[in-house]
């Protein structure tokens, strides 16, 4: 399924941005960055549940929010773009 996560971490303090690139690289292990912070995941529900405990443990809940929107499995019509079209669409391979 694919799943829309983004992130807002507050970095008035060392510990926020330290937090913010942690949470940056967490979902770059599973996704592409489409935004600043907002990424596209391809994960099933298992990886969803770890990719989530991984934040978790990453993120201060009194002072960060995540939040994720699962598009499914039939997502190529729910996606629009406007503007800049991104490098990769969602889904699409990736060669290197």
């Amino acid at each position: 399924m694919l799943v829309v996560i983004t992130y807002d971490v507050n970095t008035e303090s060392i510990a926020g941005r330290k937090r913010l690139r942690q949470v940056a690289k967490i979902c770059e292990k599973y996704g592409m960055r489409v935004q600043n912070s907002v990424f596209e995941v391809e994960v099933d529900a298992a990886q969803l549940a770890v990719l989530k405990e991984e934040l978790i443990r990453r993120m201060d809940i009194e002072q960060d929010s995540v939040r994720i929107y699962r598009l499914g499995n039939s997502y190529e019509h729910k996606i629009e773009t406007l503007g800049k079209e991104p490098i990769v669409q969602a889904g699409s391979a990736l060669l290197l």
